[in-house]
């Protein structure tokens, strides 16, 4: 039989690890690559946002070693191995997609969204419902957690008939940040304000959009317009710190000016 591009890549794998292998990926634990994988999923990310797909399949594979990797860790202690991995999340899919593989009738993607949380409820332990909110990953972004925690209640009706709410609310937040402010309680500013930035995560949401992309994205446009102010300085010859406030903010309005004119 033929060896497949699968068989050679756990192959090498194996032969990393073994005894003859590499001394840099026998040392290597689980707890020791939690940072390789978090890097390979972000740089993932800056592929596909390139869109550069030479590049993205590259980061794909480097994506897959860490989890080719991390199987192969297990499988030397006896615990699971690679196929364990793929055979566990076709499982998943099936059991998941009942309106594919079964008789579930589900049209369209709020129906199928629906029961994907009631079908993951009740995975680990039938006899006890799991929360919505259980199984948020711990270290995601609190940006990305606040968004997915949103998503999953809003799938069981717990959100705003229309965006008016979600406004008011918002509007209600920054009401009672000004209010912890004026009365100068340190602790109420601390909690009104994650009041306020959960409420302009939902609305985010309730836009259609992601709010990491969203804050990532206005970091990046505030750094490219702050690097052109400080070019337009060094042109004139002056030092940002030497500047007043106002001369500053001139520059900074020129440079959001000039920005807004290009093509």
């Amino acid at each position: 039989m033929k060896e497949t591009s699968t068989d050679r890549l756990l192959g090498i794998m194996r032969k990393l690890r073994g005894p003859d292998g590499c001394p840099w990926d026998r040392e290597q634990t689980l707890d020791s690559l939690k940072s390789n994988l978090i890097e390979e999923t972000y740089e993932v990310i800056d592929a596909i946002e390139s869109g550069d797909r030479a590049e993205l399949r590259g980061e794909l594979g480097d994506l897959l070693l860490q989890v080719v990797f991390q199987a192969q860790i297990c499988e030397e202690v006896g615990e699971f191995n690679f196929d364990d991995v793929v055979n566990g999340i076709a499982d998943k899919l099936v059991r998941r997609h009942p309106h594919v593989f079964g008789d579930v009738q589900a049209d369209t993607s709020g129906e199928v969204l629906r029961n994907w949380e009631k079908i993951k409820k009740t995975e680990k332990d039938a006899e006890t419902p799991r929360s919505l909110v259980e199984g948020i990953p711990r270290h995601l972004p609190a940006l990305a957690k606040a968004n997915l925690v949103q998503k999953r209640v809003a799938r069981a009706g717990f959100e705003w008939d229309e965006i008016g709410g979600v406004v008011d609310k918002l509007d209600e937040e920054l009401a009672e940040v000004k209010e912890a402010m004026a009365q100068k309680d340190a602790a109420a500013i601390r909690e009104e304000l994650g009041d306020l930035m959960f409420s302009v995560v939902n609305l985010s949401r309730y836009l259609g959009h992601e709010p990491e992309e969203l804050l990532n994205e206005n970091i990046a446009k505030f750094m490219r317009r702050f690097q052109c102010l400080e070019n337009r300085l060094h042109a004139e010859g002056l030092e940002l710190e030497a500047c007043s406030l106002e001369e500053l903010e001139a520059v900074w309005n020129a440079v959001k000016t000039a920005e807004r004119k290009k093509p």
